[in-house]
């Protein structure tokens, strides 16, 4: 905000003091990234040639044409967000960004391999500790084999691990039953607190 030259005509000094602050967002938008690889031809004694390449960045998927910030940001919309893939196939295309469910759902089952390592040393993390929360919630699975969508399906989430290193895991499972928090828990020694439903019972014995 400036005085015009009118305003300050004849002042001994001009300065800017802080009067006011807004939160903004700055809006989505969907861009092309070109990557441009540099390559040498070097000329051999036998009259070949031979090209050197500059190292392509790493993709957790290989050749997929999203970047890694949108595979990150369709993770996030669809299981923190709670936001089912058709919408964000309308998101993108508002923003100008043309990918189907379809492609994403793809791209969602492919990322399950990329993160199972990382998975697993979390599971290992919070089995290593001596404090963990857990339980189970009903959810509503469309085209399920072998199920309808009105039958039951579960979401396991097992919260805890070292102080300094603590961890919420999801896991999703068809069965309420008993063999699922053994597998879950298998090698916990610490304290377990759930609520009162019997299925914890074996493994708290």
């Amino acid at each position: 905000l400036t005085l015009d030259e009118a305003e300050k005509a004849g002042a001994n000094k001009t300065f800017f003091s802080k009067v006011k602050e807004e939160l903004d967002i700055v809006p989505a938008q969907a861009r092309v990234i070109e990557y441009w690889q540099e390559k040498a031809v070097f000329e051999q004694e036998d009259g070949t040639q031979q090209v050197a390449c500059a190292a392509r960045p790493v993709h957790p998927l290989g050749k997929c044409l999203a970047s890694v910030q949108l595979l990150a940001w369709i993770l996030v919309a669809k299981y923190a967000d709670a936001l089912p893939l058709y919408r964000l196939e309308g998101i993108l295309k508002r923003h100008g960004g043309q990918i189907s469910r379809t492609t994403m759902a793809n791209w969602i089952i492919r990322l399950d391999d990329v993160f199972k390592p990382l998975i697993n040393l979390l599971r290992e993390q919070q089995l290593d500790g001596d404090y963990l929360q857990a339980d189970e919630t009903r959810l509503q699975v469309l085209k399920e084999t072998g199920k309808s969508a009105q039958s039951d399906k579960w979401m396991w989430v097992i919260r805890g691990g070292p102080p300094d290193r603590p961890a919420v895991l999801f896991e999703y499972d068809p069965s309420r039953s008993e063999e699922v928090p053994l597998r879950l828990l298998d090698g916990f020694r610490g304290t377990l607190q759930t609520d009162g439903y019997a299925g914890y019972n074996r493994v708290c014995r």
